[in-house]
């Protein structure tokens, strides 16, 4: 009797083993490019992995619906040009969410783009925050310039 259950214990074991080798080996193996496209449209964050692009923070690469993001505080909440950030984000929404930010929340506080800072009050105590969406408000409004270009922007003057 003692065997058997040995034995029976043996082949669960086995079988263990068999299942996390063929878990591990399946997420080793890049994705289909099939299943990248899907969720590039389910608007979800970009990661840029290239060398160049490494250090810059989450966006969303497709414009995410606007009824799909989280409310932002009230602007009257708060004075300055923090508030003028927080109305910022209540005009353009979408770009804003396209947007990254460079005080890399997205590592510390898992922000998924610019437009998460403007979710609770971690813009209002942020520099870089405030100064991002005004430029982008700005950018938006004066110059016509399309969310993408806008990004390149911030980029270019943030990443220094």
């Amino acid at each position: 009797m003692k065997k058997s259950w040995l034995l029976i214990g043996g082949i669960v074991g086995l079988l263990i083993v068999a299942v996390l080798l063929v878990n591990s080996a399946s997420k080793d193996q890049p994705q289909p490019e099939a299943t990248r496209t899907t969720a590039a449209s389910q608007s979800t964050p970009a990661h840029n992995n290239t060398p160049n692009a490494q250090s810059i923070p989450a966006f969303f690469q497709v414009p995410p619906s606007k009824a799909s993001l989280a409310p932002t505080l009230e602007p009257e909440k708060f004075t300055g040009p923090t508030r003028e950030a927080y109305r910022a984000v209540r005009q353009i929404p979408v770009t804003i969410a396209q947007l990254p930010c460079y005080c890399h929340c997205d590592k510390g506080y898992g922000h998924k783009s610019l437009y998460s800072c403007f979710e609770d009050d971690h813009a209002a105590h942020c520099a870089t925050c405030v100064n991002e969406a005004l430029l982008a408000l700005k950018l938006e409004k004066e110059q016509k310039l399309t969310p993408a270009q806008i990004r390149e922007t911030i980029v270019a003057q943030f990443s220094q």
